[in-house]
């Protein structure tokens, strides 16, 4: 064996020894829980889902979207193929603003804190 070699043998078994006395000290595994049971059948009271309404009112006809029971949007379609208009809640007040073609996006909003 080469002079050369000798340091480098000694040091990759030194360090096998200490990894070997490592593994050796660590305590044994625990076993894993069982997981969580699953949660029960879905309900209508937990969908959050728009309840639509399609009515007509004279000639024109009014599609009402409503969530929790409050009108949040009403679209508008006039008879004799006059151009769609929505009436939007925006701000959770009842009172509508009116838009004319296709609603612009709408950044959620909520309510952090009231007094």
């Amino acid at each position: 064996m080469k002079p050369r070699l000798r340091p480098f043998l000694f040091a990759s078994l030194l360090m096998a020894g200490t990894a070997w006395a490592q593994q050796s000290s660590r305590p044994p595994l625990e076993p894993i829980p069982e997981p969580p049971p699953l949660p029960g059948p879905i309900t209508e009271e937990d969908l959050l889902e728009p309840q639509v309404t399609i009515r007509k009112e004279g000639e024109d006809e009014v599609t009402e979207y409503r969530i929790g029971g409050r009108v949040y949007m009403i679209k508008v379609v006039p008879a004799h193929g006059g151009t769609p208009y929505y009436l939007i809640d925006r701000t959770g007040n009842g009172v509508m603003e009116r838009f004319d073609g296709t609603p612009e996006l709408s950044v959620p909003m909520w309510i952090i804190k009231s007094w």
